[in-house]
């Protein structure tokens, strides 16, 4: 039986809902490729979204143009659909420093980074679950335009193990080494398995909370089950079991051999090609690297860099687009592209940025020319990888109004909630008018968001209302992903009341808690929102912004009056459904997870000092100080 979507909410459409799910649902089956849904912020278009999904049944791909934004999707879509399996799919590096070569100053720059571990698990499970079900929702960010490795590959190379089925251990051992498994009978985590007797303990990639236990009799599998690798408790009896590679770029020893061959091919026409233009050095360089790459590959299986051989493991022609999480999708699936007119501009931006990097160390003898085919798609070739598109916006591009089949607006919120009202106040004593609104706003309860034009300034603002006994935090592009969340759900359980950020304050943050100012569209949300502009002239753009709320309060105005509908703050329960593998009671780490925390920590500390930024290292010290202290208690 097929999969369905089951969307369980105590609410049910109403405002401009109904007809805009109607509409886009009814362009959908008309086979329109491309619509625009219009929605005001606050109009509830992740609930509309969630109503189209559960009415076509098909999997579907939410593309958000940041990580923050991708979270509380994930978070929301989670809770309508509780049922079905709703994924998270976004770059893994907590810290990254892409390879590279600068020609000027002959500088050689290694790839550095640090993975979060967690959201290499929760892509893995994203890519394994949209491979065994119809019902899924993958949100992702720009990052699933990136290559990851061939799915068919992928899936052939899983492992399928059922109660009673005739296999050697020894067997099996070998096939999880082949996808990239590590033994490791002492410290048993994600992507390792441990071996005792006839039992055999395998981590899989796409889990952090339950392993799996294969018990052998002789050659059969005599019993099958998930276990808490903490208590060793059995938790579920298992008929079948699949296991997944560890790696989206595990390949079969069949296509290794094939694909090392076509590497060694290519090493020496890329040797005799520096050689005849007299580039000795480059050509060195190149036998040198490649030759140690393939070494790697054949007695491992992997190699640092192995992405920049995937053509070669994938089977792709020189120039040919790269397999990405979309080509993992069946066909007949649904794009959402969320913030469109953010999220397309990124897309559309990520391959000539890419092809400069690549271009410099491929010509200086750092990369084989294969080296380019690891890359973003371009814009037309993502296109093309997509079916049926919604293009989901406030305020939509002319690209998307463009090639949209339908536009369908949704400015009426079911809430009745307002656009709020806006002040423009002078540029003069801004920071002293900044602290009497926000006290005004905090002694009600509610929140404050504060934008500023640089991570500076919002860091400055931070100390300088924490010195004046604001409680305050801040949040940029530098924090990594899971902190943000945990931000975010700081500010809204009143840990916290005055945010301050950069850019990424003015898009998709759902905080209903929040009175804002300077970000206009966020205090739709609750019905005493407010914003305050600091400017001494009023632009054409703050303007136009001021028109269109004006026109759009008289709307809603007049449909809470023929409805009878009296505004009411949006009251929203705060969850962080992603890290679903950190066990904490109290927002404490345990004891025995302080020495991996502190390992993690020591290694960002290296990061943050070898890239000169000191005061990090000196915060990240702190940390690791404070957590020796807990554990020496």
């Amino acid at each position: 039986m097929k999969d369905e979507f089951k969307l369980i909410s105590k609410y049910r459409p109403s405002g401009d809902q109904p007809h805009a799910i109607d509409k886009l649902v009814e362009g959908i089956e008309d086979g329109l490729k491309e619509q625009v849904l219009l929605g005001v912020t606050g109009s509830g278009k992740t609930f509309t979204m969630a109503n189209i999904i559960e009415r076509v049944k098909r999997p579907t791909l939410v593309i958000a143009h940041n990580k923050t934004l991708a979270a509380q999707l994930c978070n929301e879509f989670r809770e309508f659909f509780p049922k079905n399996r709703v994924e998270y799919f976004v770059s893994y590096y907590d810290y990254y420093q892409p390879e590279a070569y600068i020609v000027s100053s002959d500088t050689y720059i290694e790839k550095d980074m640090a993975i979060n571990d967690e959201i290499d698990k929760l892509r893995s499970s994203a890519t394994s679950s949209i491979l065994e079900r119809d019902d899924v929702i993958i949100v992702a960010s720009v990052s699933c335009i990136y290559g990851l490795g061939n799915p068919d590959e992928y899936y052939n190379l899983h492992i399928s193990l059922r109660e009673g089925d005739v296999i050697d251990r020894d067997e099996v051992i070998a096939r999880l080494i082949g996808i990239q498994y590590n033994r490791n009978d002492v410290d048993f985590k994600r992507s390792t398995f441990r071996v005792k007797g006839d039992t055999l303990d395998i981590f899989p990639a796409n889990q952090s909370e339950l392993a799996l236990r294969v018990e052998f009799f002789g050659d059969e599998i005599d019993r099958l089950y998930e276990f808490d690798p903490v208590s060793g408790k059995a938790v579920n009896e298992l008929k079948v079991a699949t296991i997944y590679p560890a790696t989206h770029y595990a390949v079969g020893r069949e296509r290794m051999e094939r694909a090392l061959k076509q590497i060694e091919e290519d090493r020496l026409i890329a040797i005799d090609n520096f050689k005849a233009q007299e580039k000795h050095i480059e050509a060195e360089r190149i036998g040198q690297r490649v030759a140690y790459d393939m070494e790697m590959m054949r007695e491992v299986g992997y190699c640092s860099g192995i992405e920049n051989y995937s053509r070669y493991f994938d089977g792709r022609k020189p120039g040919e687009a790269p397999y990405t999480l979309i080509d993992y999708f069946p066909k007949g699936f649904l794009t959402i592209i969320d913030e469109s007119h953010m999220t397309l501009p990124q897309v559309r931006a990520m391959y000539n940025g890419d092809k400069a990097r690549k271009t410099s160390l491929v010509d200086y003898g750092f990369r084989l020319e294969a080296a380019r085919d690891n890359r973003p798609l371009t814009f037309d070739e993502f296109n093309s990888k997509l079916g049926q598109v919604i293009y989901v916006s406030a305020t939509p591009a002319k690209y998307e109004l463009s090639r949209a089949g339908q536009v369908v607006e949704q400015v009426i919120r079911p809430t009745g909630l307002l656009d709020p009202l806006i002040e423009v106040k002078p540029i003069k004593d801004q920071i002293e008018v900044l602290m009497v609104e926000a006290k005004k706003i905090i002694d009600k309860g509610s929140r404050v968001l504060v934008t500023t034009l640089t991570k500076k300034m919002a860091e400055s603002l931070t100390i300088y209302l924490q010195e004046h006994d604001f409680k305050t935090k801040y949040m940029h592009s530098e924090i990594d992903t899971m902190e943000r969340v945990e931000i975010i759900n700081g500010l809204r359980s009143g840990e916290f009341d005055i945010l301050v950020g950069i850019n990424l304050l003015r898009e998709g943050l759902d905080m209903p808690e929040g009175a804002l100012i300077q970000t206009i569209g966020r205090a739709a949300r609750n019905a005493n929102g407010k914003v305050i502009m600091f400017a001494d002239v009023i632009t054409d753009s703050m303007r136009r912004a001021l028109e269109i709320t004006e026109k759009r309060r008289e709307l809603q105005e007049r449909y809470n009056k023929e409805n009878g509908i009296t505004p009411k703050t949006i009251v929203k329960p705060i969850s962080n459904t992603l890290e679903i593998s950190k066990k904490v009671s109290d927002g404490k780490l345990s004891k025995e997870d302080i020495p991996k925390e502190i390992e993690k920590l020591a290694g960002m500390m290296k990061i943050a000092s070898a890239s000169l930024d000191f005061e990090r290292a000196i915060e990240l010290r702190t940390q690791i100080q404070e957590l020796r202290k807990q554990l020496s208690k």
